[in-house]
């Protein structure tokens, strides 16, 4: 994964163990204190909830223990299209986009960010400015120039 998208991960490991966590531990203490658990549906809501923050807590964990972390910006790639780069296009109606390939986690079209497992990100690995794509895409074919590559 890129560090921006270690750090968006880190950030939300410490807001679930800091701010999540200590919230739903008073929710289930104040649920407790109504009584009767067997009937109780905010109890049952809030174990829920913790459930889930646990689990959430452990994949963080997990993801983080074991990526790879890479900074675009200290990539030297020789121009091709790398996990990392940031890549200009352009299809044959001559419209433009700006993509940054990122890990599936961080991937997030509406800012420009897609996944490494997409098949335009496959499509434009290893290729570098000036190279033509072809990508297979649930409306036909799509064939894009790479008119720049860049490591921000």
């Amino acid at each position: 994964m890129t560090k921006r998208g270690a750090d968006l991960l880190r950030a939300e490991l410490h807001r679930l163990k800091t701010v999540e966590r200590p919230a739903n531990s008073k929710a289930i203490g104040e649920a407790r204190s109504h009584g009767d658990l067997s009937e109780n549906a905010e109890y049952h809501a809030a174990r829920e909830r913790a459930g889930f923050i646990e689990g959430r807590i452990a994949e963080l964990e997990a993801k983080l223990a074991n990526a790879q972390v890479i900074d675009p910006k200290l990539l030297h790639a020789d121009g091709r299209c790398v996990f990392g780069a940031t890549v200009d296009v352009e299809d044959h109606g001559g419209e433009r986009a700006t993509w940054q390939i990122v890990g599936e986690d961080e991937a997030d079209i509406k800012a420009g960010r897609i996944s490494i497992s997409s098949p335009i990100a496959r499509a434009l690995i290893g290729k570098e400015a000036g190279e033509s794509v072809e990508v297979q895409t649930p409306g036909g074919v799509k064939r894009y120039e790479i008119v720049d590559v860049r490591y921000e």
